[in-house]
């Protein structure tokens, strides 16, 4: 009998561990197709963005402020800002259509930083049909005033702001720059989050030196960055049950294997696929199922959070020791 690689996210029941993340191919229903024919036991829709909704609802703003005072009648005519379904209705249709082409779970994303009236697309997007929603936070503090604990209490408030426009269960993708990860994992997850995404890729500006202008410079993510998430992975799955995704340097059936160890429910990506094509989620699914064979495990289950740092046999390997042991292990030929 060939071992299980069922698992659960968001408590929704998947087919196995492998997750297509939000990115160019999850935002075309062809594409989408693809991605769940070569084995995708969910899919993450590209993020609505806080600023695309906001620029739509000042648009409308400024045409009925305009046809208002000019003329007369125009309260006759013109409904209340609340009638109007602004923002990016195509997104709308693409969750619709997604979940009549799909026949794995769909989950919506919101990417936005502040506390505002564009949250209650979280609820639209649940009508629209979604099975989960992912809130991206994407929030860099640049002002020397702010605060870490006025940073945090942001991300606090955004999540309960969501969790309450929404029934569906609610992932929340941050970044790693936290004075605490486990505390703020901890009130995350009391603020309303069902499930942690780790973690957000902070896109990195570059200067052109031709131009001498600032240029966005966008870089693929390899398997040397999933140790970020592995190493977060292994140290929360000791305190917390509820649901790991990882995310950043997924490419290839070890790297979802070591997530899986380390406690994540699921592993997704993006870069893998947008360098070899949906293939890449076949090619990692046998990798998967080869290796449980091999280890004589039943399922993912049993594995998963194998050598979570509770489970290790060497738990201060995930922390600072892990940092001694690195260094002194590295040779160069010019050390001496």
């Amino acid at each position: 009998m060939s071992p299980s690689i069922r698992t659960k996210y968001l408590g929704l029941d998947l087919k196995n561990p492998l997750v297509a993340s939000a990115g160019p191919l999850t935002g075309k229903i062809d594409s989408l197709m693809k991605l769940e024919e070569a084995g995708a036991s969910a899919v993450v829709l590209p993020s609505l963005f806080e600023e695309q909704i906001t620029r739509e609802e000042v648009e409308i703003a400024l045409l009925y402020d305009f046809n208002n005072e000019g003329f007369a009648e125009a309260q006759t005519y013109l409904p209340e800002m609340q009638d109007y379904h602004t923002g990016p209705d195509n997104y709308l249709q693409l969750v619709r259509q997604a979940k009549q082409a799909l026949t794995v779970p769909v989950i919506g994303s919101l990417n936005g930083t502040t506390n505002g009236g564009w949250i209650h697309y979280g609820r639209m997007i649940e009508q629209a049909g979604a099975d989960a929603l992912e809130l991206n936070i994407y929030f860099l503090p640049t002002e020397p005033e702010t605060t870490a604990l006025e940073v945090e209490n942001r991300y606090l408030e955004l999540v309960s702001a969501v969790r309450e426009a929404v029934s569906i269960p609610l992932a929340v993708k941050v970044g790693p720059f936290f004075s605490s990860m486990p505390n703020m994992a901890k009130r995350l997850y009391q603020s309303g989050a069902d499930g942690l995404v780790l973690f957000n890729r902070f896109l990195q500006p570059d200067i052109d030196l031709e131009t001498l202008s600032v240029e966005p410079h966008l870089v693929l993510s390899s398997s040397d960055e999933l140790r970020l998430p592995l190493r977060w992975i292994a140290i929360l799955r000791s305190y917390f049950e509820k649901s790991l995704a990882a995310t950043s340097g997924v490419h290839a059936a070890e790297d979802v294997i070591k997530l899986l160890l380390a406690g994540a429910d699921v592993a997704m990506t993006t870069s893998g696929v947008l360098r070899k094509g949906p293939g890449l989620l076949s090619e990692m699914l046998v990798g998967l199922r080869t290796w449980l064979e091999e280890k004589e495990y039943v399922s993912v289950e049993q594995m998963k959070g194998s050598l979570s740092q509770r489970n290790s046999p060497d738990p201060a390997a995930f922390e600072r020791a892990n940092y001694v042991k690195a260094i002194r292990s590295y040779t160069s030929q010019f050390a001496g």
